[in-house]
């Protein structure tokens, strides 16, 4: 898998791909991430990459033609399964989300900054909006590591054990259970039982009631 990720800090992304699980499954040649300076393709002397809106109003927006030049350059290069705005009124980020785009090859990233995009980038190139939930960040950079965290993790390969992220939260439309390690007991606190029982029907059976009860308890509304 390929993503390219377009912002005007790209800086600030770099981070969470340096280390643990993203940086593994980048050595390991699953997934590679590409970060692209939107000033690169800007108008003029200045690296002019936004403008004040039409029609008035507070706040910068960013101009069509960087965006434009720079994913016509990529797509030049490439066939890309989705282009992505990551944006507060997108859809709302969730676990059947990531699991679509985990089975594609290309992706492209756009990462809103100030008051958001020309709308003409929405119509000329975007074909998915996506959000990481109904609140306002300074950039889309944190919801575009946040989007591909969700999305890379779930790669063949990239986790040491395949089935962990089969069993994760929302996979079925559950919460997952309560789950416990070593030493069985600890300041009066004893581990349920039936998971030391080694009955991995009863345990499966144990699990599942558990994650319906939490699922109901904390999010109803993903079980309808």
């Amino acid at each position: 898998m390929r993503i390219d990720i377009i912002s005007v800090l790209p800086e600030l992304m770099e981070s969470p791909f340096q280390t643990s699980i993203l940086k593994r499954a980048m050595q390991k040649g699953l997934a590679e991430v590409h970060f692209h300076q939107l000033r690169d393709w800007s108008i003029g002397k200045h690296r002019q990459i936004d403008d004040e809106p039409y029609g008035g109003g507070a706040g910068m927006i960013m101009m069509i033609e960087p965006i434009d030049k720079c994913i016509s350059e990529l797509k030049s290069q490439r066939t890309y399964d989705e282009i992505i705005y990551l944006t507060p009124d997108g859809e709302t980020l969730t676990q059947k989300i990531a699991n679509t785009l985990s089975i594609k090859g290309n992706l492209i990233f756009l990462c809103g900054h100030y008051k958001g995009i020309d709308q003409r980038v929405r119509e000329l190139h975007i074909t998915k909006e996506i959000s990481i939930g109904d609140y306002v960040l300074t950039g889309g950079e944190l919801a575009a590591c946040v989007l591909a965290d969700s999305i890379i993790r779930l790669l063949p390969g990239v986790l040491n054990d395949e089935q962990s992220a089969l069993t994760d939260s929302f996979q079925d439309n559950l919460l997952s259970p309560p789950i416990y390690t070593r030493p069985a007991e600890y300041k009066g606190l004893a581990v349920p039982e039936i998971l030391l029982s080694g009955n991995s029907k009863k345990i499966e059976e144990w699990q599942h009631d558990q994650a319906v009860k939490i699922t109901l308890e904390k999010r109803p509304d993903i079980l309808n």
